[in-house]
């Protein structure tokens, strides 16, 4: 009968050599990422369903959703704010997740900090294009005639 041992999960001897990844440099940084996470998905609830709520149960439902509605809604800084709010923490939420399974699962070094690279460049673009059309949106453009909400005066 052998009395070969299976090594503790937990001892030098079951770490891959290949794995290895730089030790707690006492940064609270992980902790305020967990934090945010559980702070911004409560938050995003209420943002979701406020927003599903005005656009499928008020007025005519799904059916009055077109250009207009979105005029409507946008034309009121409070709906831009709210839209801005459910932007930025829905994409950084997500970062933050995409991030930690990165972090999880990249063994090695350069794979993650390409992967996190990637992930950051596409969020912050995302972020930014989101907010322009967000705040540039002009629900009367110049020279339209057709299908223009009911504020905007034909010249």
């Amino acid at each position: 009968m052998s009395t070969n041992a299976i090594a503790s999960p937990r001892s030098d001897s079951a770490q891959s050599p290949k794995y290895t990844r730089s030790k707690s440099s006492g940064s609270s940084f992980e902790m305020f990422a967990w934090l945010f996470m559980r702070l911004s998905g409560v938050i995003l609830i209420v943002l979701i369903f406020g927003h599903l709520f005005v656009n499928l149960m008020v007025g005519e439902g799904i059916h009055a959703i077109d250009f207009g509605f979105v005029a409507g809604k946008w034309a009121d800084p409070f709906w831009q704010v709210w839209d801005l709010a459910m932007l930025w923490l829905a994409m950084l939420h997500g970062t933050n997740g995409v991030r930690t399974i990165i972090n999880d699962y990249a063994e090695r070094a350069g794979t993650r900090l390409t992967l996190k690279t990637v992930l950051f460049i596409a969020s912050a673009v995302i972020i930014v294009l989101g907010t322009l059309v967000i705040f540039t949106f002009d629900p009367c453009p110049p020279g339209a005639v057709i299908d223009l909400p009911s504020f905007c005066t034909v010249p």
